[in-house]
């Protein structure tokens, strides 16, 4: 039986020499299966290359993106240090400042805030674990301080704010308390319970320091308050009488002048009266007085200076 063929005509352009080819259909079919096989072959190679080189810049790319990040994080890691330690500097200044204002510093125990207990979070949680456990504890820890930071920041804003408020009270309490010598001049008599009277010539308390100044010498206000008394009053002749509040009032004695009414604001240093020897006095001088809670205490306990102002 014969085999089917296939003749191919090759032809040159002038059709003088004209070449036959005769193949069985069967080999033709066996060489255009092969030369298909090594074309898918050579495609697929094609693409395996290409895959291996795409592959092999994306590990490369993924490599320089991780020195990146790598880096990132060590820079941050050296800025939370750096913040720590600014921060560590802050919580020993609101200490002082705390103190200024009347305030015990806050706990170390509490100023420490750390981070625990139901609900943390921990490192298996966190997306990176389950891709590179080195990395994601490294991210971890650096989360993990950085809440601690930010937790310490609002503890110590709170405590400023507070502090802050204590001030502006104890800045009002500090203008309101007795604290300057009244009159330029030298102290004569100290406060006593008992001391012989000069003029009375018997053992009487003296409520008071007296302060030996030449007529006129301006008497100033020891702190800032409201006048409740500018007249005379018997022993003492003209006499200033400021109340401070806060449970603080002071009195002037003696002077030979008032230059301030009753119920009339003063500040620490007004001039209130002039140094004089009205009433029951020797010789020029100011008989001054404080007063706590209604009771007449040392004036020297209520001096920062001997000197006014």
């Amino acid at each position: 039986m014969s085999q089917e063929h296939w003749t191919l005509l090759l032809i040159r352009g002038d059709r003088e020499n004209v070449r036959q080819i005769s193949l069985p259909a069967r080999r033709l079919r066996f060489a255009l299966a092969g030369a298909s096989a090594l074309i898918l072959l050579l495609v697929v190679a094609a693409v395996s290359v290409g895959m291996q080189a795409r592959d092999g810049v994306a590990q490369h790319l993924l490599e320089r993106q991780n020195r990146v990040l790598a880096a990132e994080l060590e820079l941050m890691r050296t800025r939370v240090s750096d913040l720590r330690g600014e921060l560590n500097s802050l919580v020993e200044k609101d200490s002082e400042i705390r103190l200024v204002a009347g305030l015990d510093p806050i706990d170390a125990e509490v100023q420490r805030v750390g981070i625990g207990g139901p609900g943390s979070p921990d490192l298996r949680s966190h997306p990176l674990y389950e891709l590179d456990e080195d990395a994601a504890s490294d991210a971890f820890a650096l989360t993990y301080d950085l809440h601690a930071l930010e937790r310490r920041a609002r503890l110590l804003r709170e405590s400023l704010s507070e502090a802050g408020e204590e001030l502006v009270n104890h800045r009002a309490l500090l203008k309101s308390t007795p604290s300057i010598l009244p009159t330029a001049g030298a102290i004569t008599s100290g406060f006593s319970h008992s001391r012989m009277h000069p003029i009375h010539h018997e053992a009487r308390p003296h409520t008071g320091i007296d302060i030996s100044a030449p007529t006129g010498t301006p008497i100033l206000a020891a702190a800032q308050g409201r006048v409740t008394f500018a007249g005379r009053r018997a022993g003492y002749g003209l006499t200033v009488i400021v109340d401070h509040g806060f449970g603080y009032s002071t009195l002037y004695a003696h002077a030979s002048e008032v230059k301030v009414r009753a119920g009339q604001e003063v500040s620490r240093g007004d001039v209130i009266a002039r140094v004089g020897r009205s009433g029951i006095a020797t010789s020029p001088h100011l008989h001054y007085e404080v007063h706590v809670g209604g009771r007449p205490v040392d004036p020297r306990n209520y001096l920062l200076t001997e000197v006014v102002p």
